[in-house]
């Protein structure tokens, strides 16, 4: 593991949209430090993943359906001492990720999650997505007592040592929310605002079976 390497992991699905942008972002954010960009494509039938190699990332097929499966394979693959997340929709702020690494350096801290609430555009979620995100995040905070007022977001920085210490099961869309506890409950954590934007491309989620899926295993988790 080459001290001071980042891995950012970008699971994809269906994104030559946004994913080519994205990866600028990133290179241009990190073009001061040691990087790798890990995108893990489930079965695209678009140019993401040829888009994703002319822009100089290591490209993970993954053919197993799942939010948490397509960053476990990246997680086993990433050479990097720290590791970032970020969809291929370009949601999250790649610029952000230099004070994200800083900050996890200076504080000595071991993983930091985002809050997608405390400066999002408008358009960015519809009503019915912030609502479940509501529910789940408050059922998390009053289940497991962590301090976390978004439960659900995918822009994380992170220590891969301490990937040793969490037991993350859940290979769907849970494992956002799973990985989360985990990290409050047994590491050195904290959760800090970003500005969230208008995706580009398809959702790919389904709210409701997702949604009602991502409570129960709350549920299951902590009974």
């Amino acid at each position: 593991m080459p001290e001071g390497l980042v891995s950012v992991v970008i699971p994809t699905m269906n994104e030559e949209g946004s994913i080519g942008t994205v990866i600028d972002e990133v290179r241009k954010s990190l073009a001061s430090r040691p990087f790798e960009i890990l995108v893990v494509d489930t079965n695209s039938k678009d140019r993401t993943r040829e888009i994703a190699r002319e822009k100089g990332a290591v490209v993970l097929d993954e053919p197993r359906r799942g939010y948490g499966r397509a960053y476990k394979t990246g997680f086993e693959k990433a050479s990097g001492e720290f590791i970032v997340t970020l969809d291929a929709d370009m949601t999250y702020p790649a610029e952000d990720i230099p004070g994200l690494l800083d900050m996890l350096e200076s504080k000595q801290l071991d993983f930091i999650t985002t809050n997608r609430f405390a400066r999002m555009q408008k358009g960015a979620m519809s009503a019915k997505h912030r609502f479940g995100n509501w529910v789940l995040s408050v059922t998390t905070r009053v289940l497991f007592r962590v301090k976390l007022k978004d439960s659900q977001s995918g822009m994380w920085v992170f220590r891969k040592a301490v990937l040793k210490d969490l037991e993350v099961e859940s290979d769907g869309m849970a494992f956002s929310e799973e990985i989360k506890v985990e990290a409050f409950r047994k590491k050195r954590a904290t959760e800090v605002p970003i500005t969230y934007r208008i995706r580009v491309g398809e959702v790919k989620l389904s709210s409701w079976r997702d949604g009602i899926g991502n409570l129960k295993y709350l549920f299951k988790k902590r009974f």
